[in-house]
């Protein structure tokens, strides 16, 4: 190959004709075993390049590390939080392979008027017991629908599990219904600490880091798999299959249905501007703060 070629999309048919063409004769099998024989195989390609890099990124990272090592030691929750990828309901195909005797047909157009509205799945993740708890909704991903997904799991869930508990750690990425620079948020977030009589203290992964939030891979990455192939065609099915997420590890999996309607383009209040009641932290006070009743 070419000095600096790094790859081909070429068929084996392609460059065995090629070859031909430059006076080489070599049929396809030849080709493959001389590709195997220089280390060319067929491979995907990685998403490993980071998009950046921020200055504080390691320090936040051992931020969080300290942080949870305080609270899993004195048996408090952590949960890591997040919104799953939104899903259409309705026949519409999906990624994945399931066993079946005949043909799967799904609509050939993925136009959301065709269906039945979009899911929406909020996830929670419990560190210490490796528990996982969802909460599907069909309205929109907001401030409001993130905090009434903790609330639902604090007071279903959580507090049978830490019944002495008087704080929480919560581990979220930076961006969408949980954005770091996002005074909406914020002011859910006190309501939710008001509302459940809890400290609750938010530390945000630092940004281009939000595959390293524990919910990604150890609940995300298995829905994915327990729902591949699988037609959503009501949010009843998509309930029923992701319960199913299981692991060799124990992970377990609840999910619920919160019926409530979430109003986007919502704005801050002047009054919670001007007597915000949210404790900044001295370290890196813009991913690490609390809400307290």
């Amino acid at each position: 190959m070419r000095e600096g070629v790094l790859w081909t999309n070429l068929s084996r048919s392609e460059i065995s004709r090629r070859l031909a063409q430059m006076g080489t004769s070599a049929s396809r099998h030849t080709v493959r075993k001389l590709l195997k024989k220089h280390g060319l195989g067929q491979r995907k390609t990685r998403k490993k390049k980071p998009l950046g890099s921020h200055p504080d990124r390691d320090a936040q990272f051992q931020n969080i590390a300290k942080l949870k090592s305080a609270y899993l030691d004195k048996g408090e929750p952590v949960i890591s939080i997040d919104t799953k990828k939104k899903e259409l309901i309705g026949n519409f195909s999906r990624d994945g392979r399931t066993y079946t005797q005949t043909p799967v047909d799904t609509l050939d157009h993925d136009f959301s008027s065709a269906g039945e509205g979009k899911l929406i799945p909020h996830g929670i993740y419990d560190l210490a017991r490796n528990q996982g708890y969802m909460s599907l909704n069909t309205s929109h991903d907001t401030s409001e629908f993130c905090c009434d997904s903790i609330a639902h799991w604090w007071k279903q869930y959580g507090h049978q599990d830490y019944p002495n508990a008087c704080r929480i750690l919560v581990l979220c990425d930076g961006g969408g219904s949980n954005a770091a620079n996002r005074h909406v948020f914020k002011e859910a977030l006190q309501a939710l600490a008001e509302r459940l009589g809890l400290e609750i203290r938010v530390a945000h992964y630092p940004p281009y880091c939000s595959k390293y939030n524990p919910i990604e891979h150890r609940l995300f990455a298995h829905i994915t798999r327990a729902c591949q192939g699988v037609v959503f065609h009501s949010v009843a099915i998509a309930k029923h299959f992701m319960e199913k997420t299981k692991t060799c590890k124990g992970l377990k999996v609840t999910v619920d249905i919160l019926t409530g309607v979430y109003a986007t383009g919502r704005k801050c209040s002047e009054s919670f501007l001007e007597n915000m009641t949210i404790i900044f932290d001295d370290f890196l006070p813009r991913w690490n703060y609390r809400a307290i009743p």
